[in-house]
């Protein structure tokens, strides 16, 4: 059975499923989108630099913004200056944020160099990061991690004794590497040892791409919840496909309609927003979404030569009003 619910101190996630940290990604934006297709149980923010919150860095800060409907929501943060992490996790609680977590999966050579899963390879250092943070924040505190850095380093059980010692309370476990990438399969076994360590809420991620994988991630490791990232930018829908899924044993998928509203939704928030990059997440998650439309790549083509974002929309609309009349 998939547990009905996932409990992190006082914050009571129904149903037990997580949205994951994607840089670029998961913006107010698509989270919105997320939690209005329903079945999520936490949205969280993009992974966020700590020095840039704590210089009040404009672009950074952007990536704390969020709308009072997002509830309930976790920011995300990585860094590796302990003093820094606790400030920047600090300002997060101050923010009115559910639930503060610390990055210690990211595989870019950009994060790694301070922080994310670059972190796995210094624990002293990061029993450090873990106390600073626990005494400057009183809201919940988790962690997303790899199994470890690479194949003779998997740390994943040791990080998460360490972490439940220290007042951590939940761990999201990617059983892959970061010498792996997103690469191979993500070893659940490792999530089942994590679980069977600690007494915390072990959230499983990885190779999750439907509602039955979702179930055999919770029989098989005994998780207390799962953490969904790229399937979720691919299939928006995957979130209340698990919770029709649990309840009935089977899922709708999306028609054309659905998915022609969903893009043109999305795409008509972007441009509302005014946002320097929209034409850019535009294309990407044009090239995700439409791998589940008809002729979609004819609409990937449509959409990458267009100019701007308005012809973007333009391009969308044209497309699915030939698709309704064929």
């Amino acid at each position: 059975m998939f547990p009905s619910e996932l409990k992190i101190r006082e914050l009571s996630l129904r149903p037990a499923t997580v949205l994951a940290p994607m840089a670029g990604v998961t913006d107010t934006i698509f989270r919105r989108v997320i939690r209005g297709l329903g079945g999520c149980g936490l949205i969280m923010t993009e992974f966020t630099s700590a020095e840039g919150v704590t210089r009040s860095a404009a672009k950074t800060l952007r990536y704390l913004y969020y709308d009072a409907d997002e509830h309930p929501i976790a920011a995300q943060l990585f860094g590796a200056d302990a003093d820094v992490m606790a400030s920047a996790a600090a300002l997060v609680e101050d923010l009115g944020f559910d639930e503060v977590d610390i990055n210690l999966g990211c595989p870019a050579k950009k994060v790694v160099k301070c922080g994310g899963s670059g972190l796995l390879r210094d624990l002293k250092q990061l029993e450090t990061v873990f106390k600073a943070v626990r005494a400057a924040v009183k809201i919940p505190l988790t962690i997303k991690m790899r199994s470890g850095w690479d194949d003779s380093s998997i740390v994943a059980v040791e990080v998460a004794r360490m972490a439940e010692g220290i007042g951590v309370e939940g761990v999201a476990v990617h059983p892959r590497t970061r010498t792996q990438g997103y690469s191979g399969q993500a070893d659940w076994n490792v999530i089942t040892r994590v679980k069977q360590a600690v007494a915390i809420p072990v959230i499983g991620n990885g190779d999750i791409r439907s509602p039955q994988d979702a179930e055999r991630i919770a029989a098989q490791t005994g998780c207390d919840g799962v953490m969904i990232g790229r399937t979720a930018a691919t299939n928006p829908w995957i979130f209340r496909q698990m919770e029709q899924y649990f309840a009935n044993g089977r899922y709708d998928e999306p028609s054309e309609a659905d998915r022609h509203r969903l893009l043109a939704d999305y795409f008509r928030s972007l441009i509302a927003a005014e946002l320097p990059d929209a034409i850019g997440k535009m294309k990407q998650f044009a090239c995700w979404f439409t791998h589940g439309v008809r002729n979609g790549s004819e609409l990937r083509h449509q959409v990458h030569s267009s100019r701007t974002a308005t012809e973007v929309l333009e391009r969308v609309e044209e497309f699915f009003a030939g698709v309704t009349k064929n």
